[in-house]
């Protein structure tokens, strides 16, 4: 589905721009054509990366509405036109449109979500081609709602740790280039006037100071330019992606903290598909997809490889080093056992739980850490500054 920013004629011959959703030029000129407006030029409209993607909260809600429609036994069309009504989100309503058409035109439900990546991962259409073979797509639907709100419960604690720090160092930045840009320069006049040999500390103010001020644009522009650079080749060299999601996982504090929340997620949506009736290796590769970091899921990929070859769950899993002894043991328990889809369930509670905990005592710790840094480089900047005044008023007493 593309969004296409189109020019056209009404009945009046008056000239009509817009912008409407659909799969090629062609259905956008019929759809046109049924409104009574005859097309001139289309092109697809530019967007931000991103833009059309549902926020997790209209998934929840789609799946616990269209499993509700579906347990009440309302026809699938009827239940999609309701939730197309029902949804604010504009990008997402169109997309419940199309998925519509394509259902009503012959195709499945998990065939019609299959055309909208964007929306609906290879988990959740994987999740719902399993749900129809076996007849259980209200049971399935009601626990994908149910991952996707731990997924949403984990995102929000994830996102308590990085806001505090954000405003405190905006905040902080703006404050020191201010103070770099209009106030080190006045000082610098008067420590000039007075003759005064200067600390370390006040020459680097200094120097950082003019730095700032003569290229202060330039610096910006490299740092901006050494960023999108630094994006583009993490997006198009795997080789460098590796590196970078290789040195999250090793940061300190937080790369087990994230190692936590991939292991968790995965978990939990192995256990899901392992339920709902789909393969171990199939799993493993559906899910490898949406872990978002490359050393994970090369070793999910080489684990799929060794369980095709003959090993066991758990042999596969202990073989590597990024996977915790925790998963190898719970994995062959659940071997033993017959309950493999409950161990892992045990695991990602596990997780989940240590991931809550963590971040709790990260939340604890990141006031007075951040406290005793601000302080740090606020002595230094006094000090910069007051040790020559210090030593002028001094002079000016003799």
């Amino acid at each position: 589905m593309t969004t296409y920013a189109y020019r056209a004629l009404d009945p009046l011959g008056r000239l009509v721009r817009g912008r409407l959703d659909a799969l090629n030029p062609a259905e956008l000129e019929q759809r046109l054509q049924r409104r009574q407006l005859e097309l001139i030029h289309a092109r697809p409209a530019l967007r931000w990366p991103g833009a059309d993607r549902p926020p997790r909260r209209e998934l929840i809600n789609f799946c616990f509405h269209l499993e509700q429609f579906l347990q009440a036994g309302v026809p699938i069309l009827e239940s999609l036109d309701d939730l197309h009504d029902a949804t604010d989100h504009p990008a997402f309503r169109a997309t419940i449109a199309a998925v519509r058409r394509a259902v009503e035109g012959g195709d499945s439900l998990s065939r019609a979500l299959e055309n909208h990546p964007h929306a609906f991962d290879a988990v959740f259409c994987s999740l719902v081609r399993a749900g129809e073979r076996a007849g259980e797509l209200p049971t399935v639907l009601r626990a994908i709602s149910a991952s996707l709100k731990r997924d949403d419960e984990l995102a929000a604690f994830t996102r308590r740790i990085a806001i505090y720090p954000a405003i405190v160092l905006a905040i902080v930045l703006l404050a020191v280039g201010v103070a770099l840009i209009h106030v080190v320069p006045e000082l610098a006049k008067l420590f000039q006037t007075a003759g005064q040999p200067l600390p370390l500390q006040t020459r680097a103010l200094i120097g950082l100071s003019g730095l700032l001020r003569q290229h202060g644009a330039v610096l910006a522009g490299i740092a901006l330019i050494g960023a999108l650079g630094l994006r583009h080749a993490i997006a198009t060299r795997p080789a460098v992606r590796y590196r970078r999601d290789a040195w999250l996982l090793r940061t300190p504090i937080l790369g087990e903290v994230r190692r936590k929340l991939i292991l968790a997620r995965f978990t939990s949506l192995f256990a899901l598909m392992y339920g709902a009736g789909i393969t171990i290796v199939d799993a493993l590769r559906v899910a490898a997809d949406t872990l978002g970091n490359l050393p994970m899921e090369r070793a999910l990929a080489l684990a799929a490889h060794r369980i095709e070859h003959g090993h066991s769950l758990s042999d596969a899993f202990g073989s590597s080093t990024l996977f915790p002894p925790l998963v190898a043991r719970m994995l062959r328990i659940g071997e033993t056992t017959g309950a493999l889809d409950d161990a892992l369930t045990n695991v990602s509670y596990f997780y989940e739980r240590d991931v809550r905990e963590a971040i709790a005592r990260l939340q604890a710790s990141i006031e007075p850490a951040l406290t005793v840094i601000l302080g740090l480089l606020l002595l230094a900047v006094m000090s910069a500054v007051m040790l020559p005044i210090y030593d002028i008023v001094t002079q000016l007493k003799l």
